[in-house]
């Protein structure tokens, strides 16, 4: 009998460990009301990305990433995994025009979970913002060929880009 009282005592204790205070500070209340984290609501925020469409081997494989607000409340997104850090993961698919993929040579970060405060980016109402990011530095892009880029960390980053972008690399 005292086995089955330290049991029902030890699961009371455990299923109350899941259950939150109702309560927040005034600071926490007024920035849910005021921030939208992409991360739950990921159409809030849209990503696209273009680039040339005819490179030269040489050149800078340039591609530009902009994330737009189209919403009236100010949103934020994670950097992680974007180009609004420097290469650290292999946040992009490049398959040439046979669906053989692009080797990547950059870093690969390890990362704590949940992102700190300081991996997001605030986007006002209205907004947009843009940033270039040179492939040639974390992808094996050398032989000629046609080449498609899909972003494929919307899952991180809370961003979707719904369209990929091709380019054909020259000698």
């Amino acid at each position: 009998m005292k086995n089955y009282q330290i049991l029902a005592i030890a699961l009371l204790a455990l299923s109350s460990c899941g259950v939150r205070s109702g309560s927040q500070t005034a600071d926490q209340a007024d920035s849910s009301k005021s921030l939208t984290d992409t991360a739950a609501t990921p159409k809030i925020l849209v990503a696209e990305m273009t680039m040339k469409d005819t490179i030269k081997a040489g050149d800078s494989v340039l591609l530009k990433f902009t994330v737009k607000n189209n919403k009236a409340d100010t949103a934020r997104f994670c950097k992680w995994h974007t180009p609004f850090e420097p290469l650290m993961s292999k946040y992009l698919d490049i398959k040439d025009e046979n669906g053989k993929e692009v080797n990547y040579k950059g870093a690969m970060a390890k990362r704590i979970m949940p992102p700190p405060a300081d991996s997001y980016i605030i986007l006002k109402a209205n907004d947009s913002l843009s940033v270039n990011a040179d492939l040639l530095k974390a992808y094996a892009i050398d032989k000629p060929a046609k080449y498609t880029v899909t972003y494929n960390s919307t899952g991180i980053s809370g961003l979707t880009v719904k369209k990929s972008v091709s380019f054909v690399y020259i000698k």
